[in-house]
């Protein structure tokens, strides 16, 4: 990894002793000169009237927390029902991340590929320099070090981000190892990723004059700039989320996927988890997902499966290293969640229902009369609410009371099903690796891949029904391969050769890659598969085929490998066989036009596309042969163990895959 510089931080740093720098820029014991040094250029482009250098401590998170609350940035909830928890309220205009705004500013375009915003490094920074300047008068400059991932492990990295934002400031505290500890880590030569952050809301004039705060500065002019060279973000304007926490999608991400290419590694938008069976083998499994499809049910399962275990390490980044030993090994990097609050509730997810009873920070949702928090799916809906925008609400109100992104920041440590794992300093061995994504039809509950380049072409080939998490339109489908579209800091193209590279590295060793979609629907457009804890019964059938590696268990269908008859445990599922065989169904016209579409869309990504994901197209071409057709009658006429043949090849019968 490169080491921060002078050079690297865009513009040389004044000749100390830096006469007009604000008082608290230099720290003792700083060892790494270009730290020292980027913090007063920053200091003297952006002149905040105090800098503070955040240790991390609890007497710190406490006296910012209640600091704020003075300030009406924070609501303190009921401490009886929720205690050391805040509400905080964002404007209507800075409520998720914002693809549009974002870029990535390599040396040059081809470099960032079609899927990413460039803009020349010379021109952002030229442009940025411009809102920065003096961006922070009459405010403070908080100065945070943090650790991703356990402090000094084999996988883990460091950055110092700079913000004006206490709500920052406190996110990070939860979302990160943060503070003291982490900045003794960085030595005089030690590789450290800088985030230079602010909302863009000074509150003191040039002139001296003083301007008025409000609960949520922001800045209508927003920007969230990747420098992959220098190994540095500017974000500008925005305080919500993965827009201003800079440690999470941008460093994790979109600048961590370029550093792990460039070391050999991944750093993936993945949950973590580990599973156990009943004889007590572990396994442990990454799923890569697009926002607010899963990620975080699925790491927090509850199996309905008796003698089946699931424990959390991580519900939305992994970092996954080749180890010593050849295999991939896995962290999760974030020590905190930042989750989508609508559709959370017991009966979907009791665990992150738990988690955050205490000690969270509740974004964007709806406030109840006694001083406690909802959303929509939490509950059945109150009388009356104070919605996210500070409103009188009732049921007859015709508009959701939360927002649908809100989200709740709470520590990964108050996790009931948290792993001794995510305390490894090195990481876990990683046995399978799930893609999948929201599709109402043609993908199947699970399959297989048969090799590590045929589970590379299913990565690059998720499309989803977008989110309230994403920009667009909610529902309608889009391409995301590998859950990364908006996160992938380099081409896309290029982005799919390194996982080549990496399983090539690996051989043998490579763990099974798997897709999943628990969101089929049926004609009635109801789910086929009850999901939440039922999933588990995937998990074991996964866990099955990593411990066999042969062929017991599983059949060819046209897209991979999928369960043999008796091998998915359905015991006390109330499935009409209709519903199995439709989980399972292969649409061969369907499949075609959606060939069709992946080729557009490889088109659309210019001549990076590796030679060996489009030969994985050709070849399912071939499989599918020809459209034929499939009568109602003939889909439900099958009994157990049946099979039909579509295009030539065998296909198993859903309503056969019983136990």
């Amino acid at each position: 990894m490169t080491t921060c510089t002078a050079d690297h931080l865009h513009t040389p740093v004044p000749v100390p002793p830096y006469p007009e720098v604000p008082q608290g820029a230099f720290q003792h014991g700083i060892a790494n000169q270009a730290l020292a040094d980027w913090v007063a250029r920053i200091a003297l482009l952006t002149r905040p009237d105090e800098i503070v250098w955040c240790d991390g401590s609890d007497e710190e998170w406490h006296r910012m927390t209640e600091a704020m609350v003075q300030a009406g940035s924070l609501i303190r909830l009921d401490p009886g029902l929720r205690p050391d928890s805040f509400l905080a309220r964002s404007t209507d205009d800075d409520v998720a991340r914002m693809e549009d705004r974002t870029f990535i500013c390599s040396q040059t375009e081809s470099q960032a590929g079609p899927t990413n915003n460039w803009r020349a490094p010379g021109s952002m920074h030229a442009e940025l320099d411009g809102l920065f300047a003096e961006s922070m008068r009459g405010r403070t400059m908080y100065v945070v070090p943090y650790s991703m991932g356990p402090v000094g492990g084999a996988i883990s990295q460091l950055g110092v981000q700079i913000t004006d934002s206490p709500y920052v400031v406190v996110s990070l505290a939860t979302m990160t190892r943060m503070g003291t500890e982490a900045l003794r880590e960085i030595g005089p030569d030690t590789p450290w990723v800088a985030g230079v952050h602010s909302v863009g809301h000074p509150l003191r004039n040039a002139d001296g004059t003083r301007r008025e705060d409000v609960a949520w500065p922001s800045n209508p002019t927003k920007y969230i700039a990747h420098f992959p060279e220098e190994r540095a973000i500017w974000s500008f304007g925005s305080g919500y989320g993965g827009n201003a926490l800079l440690s999470k999608k941008c460093f994790a991400l979109r600048i961590g996927s370029t550093i792990a290419r460039d070391e050999g590694w991944l750093a993936e938008h993945m949950l973590l988890l580990k599973l156990t069976d009943p004889s007590g083998r572990a396994f442990h499994i990454a799923a890569a997902f697009p926002s607010a499809c899963g990620k975080t049910n699925l790491a927090m399962l509850r199996p309905s499966l008796p003698g089946w275990s699931v424990e959390t390490i991580g519900d939305d980044i992994a970092w996954l290293r080749p180890g010593p030993d050849g295999r991939l090994w896995a962290i999760n990097p974030e020590a905190g969640i930042f989750g989508v609050a609508p559709g959370t509730s017991e009966a979907t997810n009791p665990v992150a229902v738990d988690l955050v009873r205490k000690r969270t920070i509740f974004t964007n949702v709806a406030l109840t009369e006694d001083g406690d928090v909802w959303w929509e799916g939490k509950s059945e809906p109150p009388a009356h609410l104070i919605d996210w925008q500070g409103h009188y609400w009732t049921p007859a109100s015709g508009l959701p009371a939360a927002h649908p992104n809100a989200r709740f920041t709470a520590p990964l440590t108050q996790c009931r099903t948290l792993a001794d794992d995510w305390f490894a300093a090195d990481g876990v061995p990683v046995d399978a690796i799930l893609f999948g994504g929201r599709r109402a039809s043609n993908v199947p509950l699970v399959v297989e891949s048969t090799s590590w380049e045929h589970g590379v072409f299913m990565g690059a080939t998720i499309s989803s029904e977008r989110t309230a998490a994403q920009e667009g339109t909610v529902g309608e489908l889009r391409h995301d391969p590998f859950g990364m579209l908006p996160f992938v800091g380099y081409d896309m193209g290029d982005y799919w050769q390194h996982w080549l590279d990496v399983g090539a590295a690996l051989g043998d060793r490579a763990p099974r890659i798997f897709q999943v979609n628990w969101f089929r629907k049926g004609p009635d457009g109801s789910f086929l598969w009850p999901g939440f804890g039922d999933n588990a019964r995937v998990l074991a059938w996964i866990a099955a085929r990593v411990s066999a590696r042969d062929t017991a268990g599983a059949v060819e269908s046209e897209l991979g490998l999928i369960p043999a008859e008796g091998a998915l445990d359905v015991r006390g599922l109330d499935l009409p066989n209709r519903s199995l065989y439709a989980l399972f169904e292969v649409d061969s016209a369907a499949w075609l036009e959606e060939c069709d579409e992946i080729a557009a869309y490889f088109a659309s990504l210019g001549d990076t596309v590796p030679a060996a994901v489009r030969a994985q197209l050709v070849a399912l071409r071939e499989r599918i042969g020809e459209p034929q057709s499939h009568s109602a009658s003939s889909r439900e006429g099958g009994s157990a163990g049946t099979a039909t043949e579509t295009s030539g090849r065998r296909a198993v019968v859903a309503s056969g895959v019983a136990a």
